[in-house]
């Protein structure tokens, strides 16, 4: 297993990126380090750019997740290539993933113990790609990678150090914001179509200067 504090092995490796990380998810698809291997139909690893500066990382997959083996691509996955879109961003240009790379059952909010197991997962693919900024989608995986206890609704939209330089910028889950249609100021719409406005304008600057 590829830890991230082992990054060093990826850097120096004459590996590609994208067979690195065809390592790691051939591992994944025999992991059975948690009982969510027993339910799964798929893995769900991830996908997009390697050489992403920008990683999404959500909670878990899925129904249709679960069925394709692809990230975000139900209801909610439509509605963040839509978010995306809004400000320009396509989703071959970032990588989306999740804390953990299998589907809980009745899509309940994956146990700690899941996710500890799971992490690892996540850290090599962010040691392979080294973006240089993480956009935590929901309180799951903002919790998680900052090890903070406020709600999303407090921490959302905000910059965090973590890890080396790079930054955590929560957003609201789609999937929340499937609950609500309101686009008035102070509405979860509202504050996402804000913050994902600040996330396309920092990474234009980040591509300015690469």
């Amino acid at each position: 297993m590829y830890l991230c504090f082992a990054g060093e092995k990826v850097i120096k490796s004459s590996i590609s990126k994208e067979e690195l990380l065809e390592e790691i998810k051939s591992e994944v698809k025999t992991c059975t380090l948690c009982s969510l291997s027993q339910s799964r139909t798929k893995i769900v690893f991830g996908e997009g750019d390697p050489d992403a500066l920008l990683m999404f990382v959500g909670e878990a997959p899925g129904e249709e997740e679960d069925r394709t083996g692809r990230p975000f691509v139900g209801k909610a996955g439509q509605l963040l290539t839509k978010i995306l879109q809004s400000v320009g961003l396509k989703r071959e240009e970032v990588y989306i993933t999740n804390i953990i790379k299998c589907r809980p059952p009745g899509n309940r909010t994956p146990a700690q113990s899941e996710m500890d197991s799971c992490f690892p997962y996540l850290e090599a693919q962010i040691a392979i790609i080294n973006p240089s900024i993480i956009i935590t989608l929901g309180g799951t995986s903002t919790l998680y990678l900052l090890g903070k206890k406020e709600p999303i609704s407090k921490l959302r939209g905000q910059w965090f150090d973590w890890r080396g330089g790079k930054k955590i910028f929560p957003m609201f889950h789609p999937s929340f914001l499937l609950r609500y249609n309101s686009r008035q100021p102070g509405s979860p719409r509202y504050l996402t179509w804000k913050d994902i406005q600040e996330v396309k304008r920092t990474y234009d600057l980040l591509k300015q200067s690469s």
